[in-house]
């Protein structure tokens, strides 16, 4: 590794660096945002595009498709992202980033198909990948002072759990409203509009962007003709060859946690017994009066059956419902009502499920945002960066599995303060690496450096555990798919924290204030 320059002082905040830090933040709250609305949506864009059933080996198929090959594709794309940023600049590259996965967003609300929906989370995913190396890089170089730097790069970081809680409470806001708003192909599907609201940030990055600088440390080297071409081959050299493959391997479990288990409680939560008897209670409501013809013994296994059917994509729930042998004994008229009610009634129990999804899902969006603001105030604190590390790592491989071996599976207000510790310990780590990255690799091997350890590293490797998760869960003990999801969700969680923990014990010491020139 190359000789570090002394830290210079610190930087008067202008004006210029405030935008700088605004649009930093934006794109990092959108970072998450466009990741973190796959798991809301994925439940009703299977049911609708695809029409496979939740609980299914085809429904989890596709689910682990979803979240794991747009990975693999921001992965690819994202590392030769992390080459362009060093070779034509970080400004630049963190443009065209955020605009592409802006708008692949807003077309990946317009979808008519599985195939094209996948294609466009690829592309957004893309967008993300490259986005998160560029804005490191930049922001790192920008702010060279070391405590400056980090309070930076930590506090600009936590923004991204706020897209988390922001994509959390625009999807709730748009179940509830999206009755109001424009047809989308003749319907009102809220998880289309909260696809297109990734559009966003797009809208201050076009107003502010003639007025963003180029890092100077890369914009000096250019002008001077003493930039080098980035080299991937370098990074295997023996100066940077431990650094590369341990933060590969790190991110990969950091990554691994959070797709492995935390994507997947969106999942889970509709299996929890509270939200099941939610759910049958609106059910009992809406459709007692149209059993009231049946002999009282038989009413039960209707309402089983018809919740059953609930379950099902819209275009098979009347053959389900005709295909109820006590329903035989009704006039046709009145099956036929049934029919034409059930709908209804379905999005009724969708709606008091998304609720409380969206509860848990808030509470591990507060325990991210939580874990961010710790990790920002304690990296100006704790030299030692395998310390402050394992800070998070150490009570995450204890706590994490237990809350989804236990609640996630009987009791829905105990998870929802697990979902709070789950973020709280899993999401911080990533503003770790944000801030650890910068101070391992030279100016002309930055973002190519932070490229291979996010995106193949995290993006690639560590988001395969979602594909890991949702396999594990065809063969896990349980009675219900949520269940199953659970332990395989917790078992992983398990790994991954596992196979962290330990590669701490190679991780290189930077020096804390000092940037590699």
């Amino acid at each position: 590794m190359s000789e570090p320059q002394s830290s210079p002082p610190a930087v008067r905040l202008t004006l210029t660096h405030w935008l700088i830090i605004v649009i930093s933040a934006i794109g990092f709250a959108f970072d998450t945002y466009t990741i973190l609305v796959q798991p809301l949506v994925l439940r009703p864009v299977l049911l609708e595009m695809g029409q496979i059933r939740p609980g299914t080996p085809e429904f989890n198929t596709w689910a682990g498709m979803l979240l794991f090959v747009p990975a693999v594709f921001g992965g690819i794309f994202g590392l030769v992202g992390g080459y362009l940023t060093d070779w034509f600049g970080r400004r630049r590259i963190l443009f065209w980033s955020i605009l592409l996965y802006a708008f692949s967003a807003l077309a990946s609300g317009f979808a008519t198909s599985l195939p094209v929906f996948l294609a466009l989370r690829c592309t957004t995913m893309i967008g993300v990948c490259i986005e998160f190396v560029a804005a490191v890089a930049w922001l790192a170089e920008l702010f060279p002072h070391g405590r400056q730097r980090e309070s930076i790069l930590g506090w600009t970081q936590a923004f991204g759990s706020f897209g988390g809680m922001l994509v959390t409470g625009a999807y709730f806001l748009i179940v509830k409203g999206a009755e109001g708003l424009p047809a989308v192909y003749g319907a009102h599907d809220p998880w289309r509009y909260t696809m297109m609201s990734g559009l966003i940030p797009a809208i201050p990055l076009i107003i502010i962007r003639p007025f963003l600088p180029e890092s100077p440390a890369w914009a000096e080297k250019k002008e001077a003709g003493t930039l080098q071409r980035p080299q991937f081959g370098e990074l295997f050299q023996p100066a940077f060859r431990q650094t590369t493959w341990v933060t590969m391997i790190m991110m990969a479990c950091s990554f691994g946690a959070a797709f492995g288990a935390i994507q997947h409680i969106p999942r889970i939560v509709p299996g929890l017994p509270e939200v099941v008897a939610q759910s049958r209670a609106t059910l009992q409501e809406g459709m007692g009066s149209d059993l009231a013809a049946l002999p009282k013994e038989q009413r039960g296994p209707v309402m089983k059956q018809l919740a059953e059917a609930a379950t099902k994509p819209p275009k098979v729930q009347a053959k389900a419902i005709h295909d109820i042998p006590q329903l035989a004994v009704l006039p046709p008229e009145q099956v036929d009502a049934i029919v034409a009610k059930l709908p209804k009634i379905t999005a009724q129990v969708r709606e008091k499920t998304e609720v409380s999804v969206s509860s848990v899902q808030a509470m591990q969006e507060f325990g991210g945002l939580a874990g961010r603001i710790v990790l920002a105030l304690l990296a100006v604190i704790i030299s030692s960066r395998r310390k402050l590390l394992r800070i998070f790592q150490v009570p995450g491989l204890i706590l994490i599995p237990l809350v989804f071996f236990f609640p996630a599976r009987n009791n829905l207000e105990l998870f929802r303060y697990g979902a709070f510790l789950a973020g709280f310990l899993t999401v911080a780590q990533f503003s770790f690496w944000g801030n650890y990255l910068p101070l391992v690799y030279p100016t002309r091997l930055r973002g190519t450096g932070e490229s291979f350890a996010a995106n193949i590293g995290g993006r690639m490797f560590g988001t395969s555990a979602a594909l890991l998760t949702t396999q594990l869960a065809n063969i896990m003990p349980g009675d219900k798919a949520p269940t199953q999801l659970a332990f395989a969700a917790g078992t992983v969680a398990l790994l991954v924290y596992l196979g962290g923990f330990i590669a701490s014990f190679w991780l290189p010491e930077p020096k804390l204030g000092d940037i590699p020139d």
